[in-house]
């Protein structure tokens, strides 16, 4: 199986991204499209996905692996959930394959946090990842880690654990959609500058509501205080989605068990990772933060796994 062409696919809910990698699995190409699995019916993802790539995967060796949301039950083909502890020999050999040793889907994996004992349907509450799992092996492989604590910020964040390569447990943390929701169709968006897209960052009102988050609770508290923070001219309007910004990961970062090391993994876009960085700081716990190689970088070993002496065909 040497000499084969790896495209690297990163289908989501909103947006559609591929990469050609190299030998080293480097990125030569990339390409993306606003072809999230919501814009595509079910029986066009063929057609979608040869308009895009079909140049690639005419390369006699290609082969190509993909991610994201696209293995889900609105996706092309679903790839069922794989069983946490799960490193690259166990997504390797659950990948769902579409043209067999060809196109393949990678599994999202699910994990059982343990419940309430004697109550039948909640005894173990199930949780679930897709895409953000070949990300956190990316990162692992960008840093040569095989121990590490990990969050990945967004609408729904995720931390997660690995040990020796494998990921062993992880949360999901509705931070996101909840800023959204408070920022947008609560009476906390009265306060608040009229259009999103207008603001800009305010790092010292997002640390103060980091600090009063850490110090005094529950969201369902601190957060009416950025409505009466602006009532009584102690913050201006313009600063306060920042302050509620702080209020929602603080909340989020409260739960969190350190470990040891004192040291998380931040993947994300920039502006995501240089937030939960400042926050973390104040938690005395020191970040590193990878961006979108995370995803590459994570195909590609998944890709290694599968066939072991994977390179590249030449151009």
């Amino acid at each position: 199986m040497n000499s084969r062409s790896l495209l690297a696919i990163d289908w989501g809910t909103s947006s559609l991204r591929g990469a050609w990698l190299d030998a080293r699995g480097h990125v030569v190409e990339e390409r993306a499209f606003p072809r999230g699995i919501l814009t595509v019916s079910p029986e066009t993802f063929p057609r979608v996905f040869q308009e895009c790539f079909g140049d690639w995967m005419a390369r006699p060796s290609a082969l190509c692996l993909m991610s994201g949301m696209v293995g889900s039950q609105q996706g092309w083909q679903q790839a069922p959930y794989c069983p946490c502890p799960a490193g690259f020999d166990q997504i390797a050999a659950n990948l769902s394959w579409v043209e067999p040793g060809r196109l393949a889907i990678v599994p999202g994996l699910r994990w059982d946090h343990a419940g309430i004992p004697g109550h039948e349907q909640l005894a173990h509450i199930p949780d679930v990842m897709r895409g953000e799992e070949t990300q956190v092996f990316g990162a692992l492989r960008l840093l040569g880690l095989s121990d590490a604590q990990l969050v990945l910020p967004g609408t729904h964040s995720k931390w997660v654990r690995v040990r020796q390569g494998a990921i062993t447990s992880f949360s999901t943390w509705m931070t996101g959609e909840v800023y959204a929701l408070l920022r947008q169709n609560s009476i906390l968006a009265r306060s608040m500058p009229a259009s999103p897209a207008d603001e800009a960052f305010h790092p010292d009102a997002f640390s103060q509501g980091i600090a009063l988050a850490r110090q005094q609770g529950s969201l369902l508290s601190t957060a009416f205080s950025t409505r009466t923070l602006s009532l009584f001219e102690r913050l201006p309007s313009a600063v306060l989605p920042s302050y509620l910004s702080g209020l929602v990961i603080g909340e989020e970062l409260r739960a969190q068990v350190f470990e040891n090391t004192n040291s998380v993994i931040i993947i994300g876009s920039e502006a995501l990772t240089q937030r939960y960085q400042s926050a973390l700081s104040q938690y005395g716990v020191t970040a590193r933060c990878v961006g979108a190689a995370a995803t590459w970088t994570g195909l590609w070993a998944i890709a290694q796994t599968v066939f072991p002496t994977l390179t590249t065909a030449s151009s």
